[in-house]
Protein backbone atom coordinates (compact mmCIF):
# COMPACT_ATOMS: atom_id res chain seq x y z
CA UNK A 1 0.00 0.00 0.00
CA UNK A 2 1.23 3.57 -1.31
CA UNK A 3 1.41 6.33 1.28
CA UNK A 4 -1.53 8.56 0.10
CA UNK A 5 -1.68 12.04 0.13
CA UNK A 6 -4.49 11.64 3.01
CA UNK A 7 -1.38 9.93 5.02
CA UNK A 8 1.13 12.42 3.89
CA UNK A 9 -1.59 15.34 5.64
CA UNK A 10 -2.35 13.36 8.29
CA UNK A 11 1.24 12.61 9.40
CA UNK A 12 2.50 16.17 9.45
CA UNK A 13 -0.96 17.24 10.83
CA UNK A 14 -0.16 14.84 14.04
CA UNK A 15 3.42 15.63 13.99
CA UNK A 16 2.22 19.59 14.43
CA UNK A 17 -0.09 19.04 16.98
CA UNK A 18 2.06 17.15 19.38
CA UNK A 19 4.08 20.64 19.07
CA UNK A 20 1.51 22.55 19.56
CA UNK A 21 -0.04 20.89 22.77
CA UNK A 22 3.24 21.32 24.48
CA UNK A 23 3.33 25.24 24.03
CA UNK A 24 2.98 27.15 27.29
CA UNK A 25 0.86 29.58 25.34
CA UNK A 26 -1.69 26.91 23.86
CA UNK A 27 -1.84 24.79 27.46
CA UNK A 28 -2.59 28.06 28.82
CA UNK A 29 -5.80 28.36 26.55
CA UNK A 30 -7.90 25.95 28.03
CA UNK A 31 -10.60 25.87 25.44
CA UNK A 32 -7.83 26.04 22.37
CA UNK A 33 -6.09 22.80 23.86
CA UNK A 34 -9.02 20.58 24.17
CA UNK A 35 -9.81 21.22 21.03
CA UNK A 36 -6.34 20.53 19.53
CA UNK A 37 -6.44 17.06 22.21
CA UNK A 38 -9.65 16.16 20.42
CA UNK A 39 -8.15 16.25 17.07
CA UNK A 40 -5.07 14.67 18.29
CA UNK A 41 -6.72 11.74 19.75
CA UNK A 42 -8.85 11.33 16.90
CA UNK A 43 -5.40 11.06 14.86
CA UNK A 44 -3.56 8.73 17.01
CA UNK A 45 -4.65 5.54 15.80
CA UNK A 46 -4.23 6.10 11.61
CA UNK A 47 -0.92 7.32 12.52
CA UNK A 48 0.10 4.42 15.22
CA UNK A 49 -1.09 1.88 12.73
CA UNK A 50 0.80 4.03 9.52
CA UNK A 51 4.25 3.58 11.45
CA UNK A 52 3.24 -0.14 12.59
CA UNK A 53 2.84 -1.31 8.79
CA UNK A 54 5.73 0.71 7.85
CA UNK A 55 7.91 -0.56 9.91
CA UNK A 56 6.71 -4.38 9.54
CA UNK A 57 6.90 -3.38 5.60
CA UNK A 58 10.08 -2.41 5.88
CA UNK A 59 11.25 -5.50 7.81
CA UNK A 60 9.79 -7.66 5.34
CA UNK A 61 11.72 -5.62 2.40
CA UNK A 62 15.07 -6.52 4.42
CA UNK A 63 14.19 -9.76 4.99
CA UNK A 64 14.00 -10.26 1.40
CA UNK A 65 17.21 -9.35 0.65
CA UNK A 66 18.82 -11.80 3.26
CA UNK A 67 16.84 -14.48 1.48
CA UNK A 68 18.81 -13.34 -2.00
CA UNK A 69 22.37 -13.78 -0.35
CA UNK A 70 21.38 -16.52 2.94
CA UNK A 71 23.05 -19.95 1.70
CA UNK A 72 22.42 -22.09 5.08
CA UNK A 73 19.05 -23.88 4.89
CA UNK A 74 18.38 -23.76 8.43
CA UNK A 75 18.40 -20.06 8.55
CA UNK A 76 16.22 -19.82 5.19
CA UNK A 77 14.09 -21.79 6.71
CA UNK A 78 13.22 -19.72 9.53
CA UNK A 79 13.47 -15.82 7.56
CA UNK A 80 10.65 -17.81 5.52
CA UNK A 81 8.49 -18.49 8.56
CA UNK A 82 9.02 -15.22 9.63
CA UNK A 83 8.23 -13.29 6.18
CA UNK A 84 5.11 -15.59 6.73
CA UNK A 85 4.53 -14.10 9.97
CA UNK A 86 5.10 -10.40 8.66
CA UNK A 87 2.93 -10.94 5.19
CA UNK A 88 0.09 -11.63 7.23
CA UNK A 89 0.44 -9.24 9.82
CA UNK A 90 1.19 -6.72 7.05
CA UNK A 91 -2.07 -8.01 5.51
CA UNK A 92 -4.20 -7.16 8.48
CA UNK A 93 -2.92 -3.74 9.04
CA UNK A 94 -3.09 -2.99 5.87
CA UNK A 95 -6.52 -3.95 6.03
CA UNK A 96 -7.38 -1.78 9.35
CA UNK A 97 -5.82 1.30 7.86
CA UNK A 98 -8.17 1.48 4.98
CA UNK A 99 -10.84 0.99 7.39
CA UNK A 100 -9.61 4.21 9.93
CA UNK A 101 -9.15 6.15 6.18
CA UNK A 102 -12.46 5.85 5.35
CA UNK A 103 -14.67 9.26 5.68
CA UNK A 104 -16.43 8.98 8.93
CA UNK A 105 -19.66 10.64 10.38
CA UNK A 106 -18.36 13.71 12.23
CA UNK A 107 -20.85 12.54 15.23
CA UNK A 108 -18.82 9.49 15.52
CA UNK A 109 -16.17 10.27 17.89
CA UNK A 110 -19.01 11.57 20.40
CA UNK A 111 -20.22 9.99 23.89
CA UNK A 112 -23.98 8.73 23.49
CA UNK A 113 -27.10 8.40 25.40
CA UNK A 114 -28.78 5.02 24.78
CA UNK A 115 -32.77 4.53 25.17
CA UNK A 116 -34.19 1.26 25.01
CA UNK A 117 -37.85 0.81 25.50
CA UNK A 118 -39.85 -2.49 25.69
CA UNK A 119 -42.10 -2.96 22.95
CA UNK A 120 -44.85 -5.52 21.70
CA UNK A 121 -44.92 -8.51 24.20
CA UNK A 122 -45.36 -7.82 27.30
CA UNK A 123 -43.58 -8.91 30.31
CA UNK A 124 -41.71 -11.04 27.80
CA UNK A 125 -40.71 -7.57 25.98
CA UNK A 126 -39.01 -5.99 29.15
CA UNK A 127 -37.38 -9.52 30.46
CA UNK A 128 -35.61 -8.96 26.87
CA UNK A 129 -35.15 -5.32 27.04
CA UNK A 130 -33.45 -6.08 30.31
CA UNK A 131 -31.25 -8.74 28.44
CA UNK A 132 -30.19 -6.05 25.73
CA UNK A 133 -29.63 -3.91 28.71
CA UNK A 134 -26.95 -6.41 29.84
CA UNK A 135 -25.09 -6.64 26.74
CA UNK A 136 -24.63 -3.22 25.82
CA UNK A 137 -23.33 -2.89 29.42
CA UNK A 138 -20.87 -5.89 28.70
CA UNK A 139 -19.98 -4.40 25.23
CA UNK A 140 -19.22 -0.98 26.25
CA UNK A 141 -17.11 -2.33 29.35
CA UNK A 142 -14.96 -4.26 26.54
CA UNK A 143 -14.14 -1.38 24.58
CA UNK A 144 -13.67 0.85 27.71
CA UNK A 145 -16.54 2.83 28.23
CA UNK A 146 -18.06 4.60 30.94
CA UNK A 147 -21.70 3.79 31.62
CA UNK A 148 -24.03 5.60 33.79
CA UNK A 149 -27.65 5.12 34.35
CA UNK A 150 -30.13 8.24 33.85
CA UNK A 151 -33.43 6.68 34.07
CA UNK A 152 -34.87 3.18 34.87
CA UNK A 153 -38.71 1.51 34.68
CA UNK A 154 -39.15 -1.52 35.67
CA UNK A 155 -41.74 -4.06 36.34
CA UNK A 156 -42.99 -6.14 38.92
CA UNK A 157 -40.62 -9.35 37.48
CA UNK A 158 -37.44 -7.83 36.81
CA UNK A 159 -37.69 -6.71 33.44
CA UNK A 160 -37.15 -3.25 32.32
CA UNK A 161 -40.30 -0.73 30.46
CA UNK A 162 -37.48 1.88 30.02
CA UNK A 163 -34.00 2.66 30.82
CA UNK A 164 -32.06 5.41 29.60
CA UNK A 165 -27.55 5.86 30.10
CA UNK A 166 -25.23 7.67 29.28
CA UNK A 167 -21.95 5.35 27.23
CA UNK A 168 -18.75 7.88 27.58
CA UNK A 169 -15.94 7.97 25.69
CA UNK A 170 -14.37 8.76 22.35
CA UNK A 171 -16.23 6.92 19.78
CA UNK A 172 -18.92 5.36 21.43
CA UNK A 173 -21.38 6.66 18.76
CA UNK A 174 -19.24 4.75 16.03
CA UNK A 175 -19.58 1.57 17.96
CA UNK A 176 -22.95 1.82 18.52
CA UNK A 177 -24.88 4.19 15.79
CA UNK A 178 -26.30 0.85 14.27
CA UNK A 179 -27.87 -0.17 17.35
CA UNK A 180 -30.75 1.90 16.72
CA UNK A 181 -33.91 -0.10 15.45
CA UNK A 182 -36.40 -2.38 16.53
CA UNK A 183 -34.97 -5.67 17.78
CA UNK A 184 -37.22 -8.88 17.96
CA UNK A 185 -36.34 -11.92 20.10
CA UNK A 186 -38.32 -15.15 19.77
CA UNK A 187 -37.70 -17.88 22.15
CA UNK A 188 -39.71 -19.78 25.01
CA UNK A 189 -40.94 -17.03 27.61
CA UNK A 190 -40.05 -17.92 31.13
CA UNK A 191 -43.46 -17.63 32.41
CA UNK A 192 -44.80 -20.48 29.25
CA UNK A 193 -45.45 -23.41 30.79
CA UNK A 194 -46.35 -25.14 27.27
CA UNK A 195 -43.01 -24.31 26.01
CA UNK A 196 -44.39 -22.47 22.86
CA UNK A 197 -42.00 -19.73 20.84
CA UNK A 198 -43.12 -16.36 21.67
CA UNK A 199 -41.90 -13.25 19.53
CA UNK A 200 -42.03 -9.72 21.11
CA UNK A 201 -40.31 -6.60 20.46
CA UNK A 202 -37.50 -4.08 21.66
CA UNK A 203 -36.72 -0.39 20.30
CA UNK A 204 -33.24 1.28 21.01
CA UNK A 205 -32.34 4.82 20.11
CA UNK A 206 -29.16 6.22 20.32
CA UNK A 207 -28.46 9.63 20.77
CA UNK A 208 -25.41 11.31 20.24
CA UNK A 209 -24.15 13.88 23.00
CA UNK A 210 -25.10 17.52 21.75
CA UNK A 211 -23.08 20.68 22.80
CA UNK A 212 -24.92 23.47 23.89
CA UNK A 213 -23.68 25.58 20.96
CA UNK A 214 -25.51 23.12 18.41
CA UNK A 215 -28.47 22.93 19.94
CA UNK A 216 -30.20 26.11 22.08
CA UNK A 217 -33.08 25.40 24.37
CA UNK A 218 -35.20 28.34 25.27
CA UNK A 219 -36.04 28.04 29.55
CA UNK A 220 -39.67 29.43 28.69
CA UNK A 221 -40.31 26.33 26.41
CA UNK A 222 -39.05 23.51 29.59
CA UNK A 223 -41.46 22.59 32.63
CA UNK A 224 -39.79 21.26 35.48
CA UNK A 225 -40.96 19.10 38.28
CA UNK A 226 -39.44 17.40 41.05
CA UNK A 227 -40.67 14.48 43.00
CA UNK A 228 -39.18 12.11 45.41
CA UNK A 229 -37.02 9.26 44.11
CA UNK A 230 -38.56 5.55 44.26
CA UNK A 231 -37.64 2.12 43.41
CA UNK A 232 -36.34 -1.45 44.94
CA UNK A 233 -33.93 -0.08 47.15
CA UNK A 234 -30.09 1.67 47.27
CA UNK A 235 -29.23 4.79 45.60
CA UNK A 236 -32.65 5.12 43.81
CA UNK A 237 -34.65 5.51 47.62
CA UNK A 238 -34.43 9.33 48.74
CA UNK A 239 -36.11 11.33 51.36
CA UNK A 240 -36.00 14.68 49.65
CA UNK A 241 -37.65 15.21 46.37
CA UNK A 242 -34.61 15.66 44.27
CA UNK A 243 -35.83 13.67 41.36
CA UNK A 244 -36.55 15.99 38.32
CA UNK A 245 -38.59 15.62 35.50
CA UNK A 246 -38.20 17.92 32.68
CA UNK A 247 -40.83 18.44 29.80
CA UNK A 248 -39.64 20.35 26.23
CA UNK A 249 -43.02 22.29 25.60
CA UNK A 250 -43.03 22.30 21.73
CA UNK A 251 -42.14 18.99 21.37
CA UNK A 252 -43.72 16.95 24.38
CA UNK A 253 -40.35 15.51 25.11
CA UNK A 254 -40.07 14.37 28.24
CA UNK A 255 -36.68 12.96 30.61
CA UNK A 256 -36.38 12.27 34.30
CA UNK A 257 -33.51 11.67 36.62
CA UNK A 258 -33.75 10.66 39.83
CA UNK A 259 -30.27 8.94 40.21
CA UNK A 260 -28.16 11.69 42.24
CA UNK A 261 -29.33 12.50 45.40
CA UNK A 262 -28.76 16.33 44.36
CA UNK A 263 -31.72 18.24 42.69
CA UNK A 264 -28.87 20.26 41.02
CA UNK A 265 -26.89 17.52 39.58
CA UNK A 266 -30.47 15.21 38.43
CA UNK A 267 -31.55 18.65 36.70
CA UNK A 268 -27.78 19.08 34.79
CA UNK A 269 -28.01 15.52 33.90
CA UNK A 270 -31.44 15.30 32.60
CA UNK A 271 -30.58 18.88 30.40
CA UNK A 272 -27.77 16.43 28.71
CA UNK A 273 -30.59 13.84 27.90
CA UNK A 274 -32.90 16.15 26.62
CA UNK A 275 -30.24 17.89 24.25
CA UNK A 276 -29.29 14.97 23.26
CA UNK A 277 -33.56 14.00 22.68
CA UNK A 278 -34.24 17.03 20.70
CA UNK A 279 -30.51 16.70 18.65
CA UNK A 280 -32.05 13.23 17.61
CA UNK A 281 -35.03 14.39 16.62
CA UNK A 282 -33.11 17.20 14.60
CA UNK A 283 -30.87 14.90 13.01
CA UNK A 284 -34.24 12.81 12.39
CA UNK A 285 -35.91 15.54 10.50
CA UNK A 286 -32.41 16.31 8.04
CA UNK A 287 -31.80 12.87 7.64
CA UNK A 288 -36.08 12.82 5.77
CA UNK A 289 -35.04 15.76 4.18
CA UNK A 290 -31.82 14.43 2.47
CA UNK A 291 -32.73 10.53 2.52
CA UNK A 292 -30.27 8.66 0.81
CA UNK A 293 -31.76 5.20 -0.35
CA UNK A 294 -28.68 3.02 0.23
CA UNK A 295 -27.44 4.93 3.45
CA UNK A 296 -31.22 3.67 4.59
CA UNK A 297 -30.11 0.09 4.10
CA UNK A 298 -27.92 0.47 6.78
CA UNK A 299 -30.61 1.52 9.23
CA UNK A 300 -29.39 5.01 10.09
CA UNK A 301 -31.64 7.03 12.20
CA UNK A 302 -35.20 4.71 12.05
CA UNK A 303 -35.97 3.65 15.59
CA UNK A 304 -39.37 2.24 13.51
CA UNK A 305 -37.28 -0.16 11.76
CA UNK A 306 -36.53 -3.91 12.59
CA UNK A 307 -32.95 -4.90 12.19
CA UNK A 308 -32.26 -7.66 14.08
CA UNK A 309 -33.71 -11.39 15.17
CA UNK A 310 -32.61 -13.28 18.27
CA UNK A 311 -33.52 -16.68 18.01
CA UNK A 312 -33.12 -18.79 21.34
CA UNK A 313 -33.88 -22.08 19.62
CA UNK A 314 -31.88 -22.07 17.07
CA UNK A 315 -29.13 -20.49 18.64
CA UNK A 316 -28.96 -17.63 15.86
CA UNK A 317 -29.00 -13.42 15.48
CA UNK A 318 -29.87 -12.86 12.59
CA UNK A 319 -29.13 -8.74 11.16
CA UNK A 320 -31.94 -7.89 8.41
CA UNK A 321 -30.10 -5.23 7.02
CA UNK A 322 -26.68 -7.00 5.72
CA UNK A 323 -28.45 -10.62 5.77
CA UNK A 324 -26.10 -11.69 8.30
CA UNK A 325 -26.45 -14.78 11.13
CA UNK A 326 -24.70 -15.70 13.62
CA UNK A 327 -24.92 -18.52 15.27
CA UNK A 328 -23.80 -17.78 19.08
CA UNK A 329 -26.73 -15.73 20.23
CA UNK A 330 -24.87 -16.49 23.65
CA UNK A 331 -22.16 -14.70 23.38
CA UNK A 332 -23.45 -11.88 21.56
CA UNK A 333 -25.67 -11.36 24.64
CA UNK A 334 -22.65 -11.71 26.68
CA UNK A 335 -21.26 -8.69 24.71
CA UNK A 336 -19.74 -10.07 21.71
CA UNK A 337 -21.03 -7.46 19.54
CA UNK A 338 -17.98 -6.43 17.56
CA UNK A 339 -18.28 -8.86 14.27
CA UNK A 340 -21.56 -7.20 13.83
CA UNK A 341 -20.55 -3.79 13.95
CA UNK A 342 -17.69 -4.59 12.09
CA UNK A 343 -19.79 -6.17 8.97
CA UNK A 344 -22.29 -3.19 9.01
CA UNK A 345 -19.37 -0.54 9.10
CA UNK A 346 -18.32 -2.60 5.95
CA UNK A 347 -21.64 -2.66 4.35
CA UNK A 348 -21.89 1.19 4.70
CA UNK A 349 -18.66 1.81 3.16
CA UNK A 350 -19.51 -0.09 0.39
CA UNK A 351 -22.57 1.70 -0.19
CA UNK A 352 -20.94 5.03 0.16
CA UNK A 353 -18.17 3.94 -2.60
CA UNK A 354 -21.44 3.01 -5.01
CA UNK A 355 -23.27 6.53 -4.34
Amino acid sequence: MEKTIDLERILHRYDELSLLLSDPEVIQDIDRYLQLTKEYNQLETPVQLYRSYSSKLSDYEANQGLLDIEKDPEMLALIEEDQAKLSDEISELEKTLKREMRPHDPRDQRSIYLEIRAGAGGDEAALFARDLYRMYLAYADSLGYQCSEESISENEIGGIKEVVFQISGTGAYSKFKYEMGVHRVQRVPETESGGRIHTSTVTVAVMPEADEVELSIDPKDLRIDTYRASGAGGQHVNMTDSAIRITHIPTGTVVTCQDERSQIKNRERAMKVLRAKLYEQLLADQHEEQADARRQQIGHGDRSERIRTYNFPQGRVSDHRINLTLYKIDDILKGDLGEIVEALGEAEYQLSQES
